[in-house]
């Protein structure tokens, strides 16, 4: 078959799973239904979830024949996604064994933590000054949603999807769309890096509590406190993050 009839193959699309039914690596076949969205897009959206949610580990190769088969898509598609894969810094290409996905280096990390915090800061700052009284209730009630998912489920997945929830509701309220479209820039890096962290013991807990202490100060309108209470979160995660075997993880080859 040509490159061009798989193309136009590719008509069929790809569906993504609902939030709670992730399918194992190997098994993304099963993922195809006939939906709207562009082909490209769902395949991105898609190798985006199995990295951020580390089913696609850092120094996992990304074969083509094999993503090509798993996915039932063609080698043009695959290739433009990894290269916005690439883009993003969640691919690395090899030379001479081709692309991985990305192992940030400690100074990678440490370059978007440090931003991380600034940025965070201002949000929550932003959020206390400026969110109304129905926005801070909605993120007491993300904060909860986050706090029973750490509790219930030792799944990091599971945490960051309501952690993404919480961020949604602290965009909302904050209002700057400057901070909002940079960290969104990041934010693919920085889910890969949180589910490392979240994956370490006791992780999880220590990161509901961090959280709780910027929700409490935002509650008393405490902007200062607020942005003192973010920048110690992040402070934390990055400490985590070093210490986590992230970055002794060889490349699979």
């Amino acid at each position: 078959m040509s490159e061009q009839s798989i193309d136009q193959s590719e008509s069929r699309a790809i569906g993504l799973p609902h939030a709670s039914e992730p399918a194992p690596v190997g098994d993304l076949t099963s993922r195809v239904a006939r939906v709207a969205a562009p082909v490209r897009e769902q395949v991105l959206e898609l190798l985006h979830q199995e990295i951020v949610e580390m089913r696609l580990p850092p120094g996992q190769r990304l074969v083509e024949r094999e993503l090509i088969e798993r996915i039932g898509v063609s080698r043009t598609t695959i290739r433009e996604v990894l290269r916005q894969l690439s883009a993003e810094g969640l691919v690395t290409t090899i030379p001479q064994k081709g692309a991985i996905v990305a192992i940030p280096s400690a100074k990678d990390a440490r370059e978007v933590y440090e931003v991380r915090a600034l940025l965070e800061g201002l949000l929550v700052r932003h959020f206390a000054e400026n969110a109304s009284d129905e926005q801070v209730k909605e993120l007491r009630a993300a904060f909860t949603e986050m706090e029973r998912r750490s509790t219930k489920s030792p799944e990091p997945r599971e945490v960051l999807r309501a952690k993404a929830g919480l961020y949604d509701v602290l965009f909302d309220g904050a209002d700057n769309r400057t901070v909002k479209m940079i960290l969104e820039g990041f934010q693919a890096r920085i889910a890969v890096m949180r589910a490392a962290t979240l994956a370490e013991p006791g992780r999880a807990a220590e990161s509901a509590e961090e959280i709780e202490a910027i929700v409490e100060a935002i509650e008393r309108r405490d902007a200062d406190a607020a942005e003192q209470a973010s920048r110690h979160h992040v402070s934390q995660a990055a400490e985590t993050l070093y210490r986590s075997a992230m970055f002794n993880r060889p490349p699979q080859v």
